[in-house]
């Protein structure tokens, strides 16, 4: 009997490591496409040429462009969370490389915005903040699924206050919600790596629903990268 535990307990060990290979592989892909693009767009005269246009007062206006480029991932991103049972992982692959893409145009901005010393400075601060909590919510014994709840509510708070504030331009509340977001998305990471950690030790799965989670789970976790970056570099690029 303790022989076949054991074995089972490999089985389930090793599923879990291939599992995580895989998340990660995804995201780590996803991070490097939208760097390659964001370094290749991110320069004035691109800005100018395809992101916003001159209107007639001399001033200039955002283009088409640059609100599908905003707009444009978060309904990529919906429809790989909520469909990716449905779609075939080919489909998969390319709605999350046209994700990576997308994102990689929209971070372009911050290269124009931002010295690229306190661009650098705030991606390896986020790295090492992302991986202890990557750590802590894969390590922890503690049921984060209340923690969890309270963090997406969160998250969309300030995602809604965010698109509120685009139109309004204010410093403060862009201060306050980075602020917040750095707890948000900080505490959702470890989170998902939870609920990751639990899917990736389900033996019932197929070969193809895995590979489908472990794709879910890189947009995930790419998407908490992400925006704990953003909070992060709106509070410490300016110094």
């Amino acid at each position: 009997m303790n022989q076949i535990l054991d074995q089972d307990q490999s089985f389930s060990r090793e599923l879990s490591r291939d599992f995580f290979k895989s998340v990660y592989s995804y995201m780590f892909g996803a991070l490097a496409v939208s760097g390659i693009i964001a370094y290749m767009a991110g320069t004035p005269e691109f800005m100018l040429k395809y992101f916003y246009s001159e209107t007639a007062a001399g001033g200039l206006s955002p283009t088409p462009l640059y609100y599908i480029i905003a707009f444009a991932p978060v309904g990529l991103g919906l429809l790989i969370q909520m469909a990716y049972r449905r779609l075939s992982m080919g489909v998969l692959m390319l709605a999350f490389l046209a994700y990576a893409a997308l994102m990689g145009l929209s971070l372009s901005v911050i290269l124009v915005i931002y010295a690229p010393q306190a661009v650098a400075i705030t991606f390896f601060i986020t790295a090492g903040a992302f991986g202890a909590m990557a750590f802590i919510g894969y390590t922890t014994k503690t049921d984060l699924t209340k923690m969890g709840s309270l963090l997406y509510m969160a998250f969309i708070g300030i995602f809604i206050a965010g698109i509120a504030n685009w139109f309004i331009g204010s410093e403060m509340i862009d201060y306050i919600i980075s602020i917040i977001g750095v707890f948000v998305f900080t505490g959702l990471t470890a989170y998902y790596m939870q609920k990751l950690k639990g899917a990736s030790q389900d033996v019932s799965l197929s070969g193809i629903e895995r590979n489908k989670l472990a794709l879910v789970g890189g947009l995930i976790l790419y998407i908490m990268f992400i925006n704990l970056f953003l909070s992060l570099l709106r509070l410490l690029g300016n110094d």
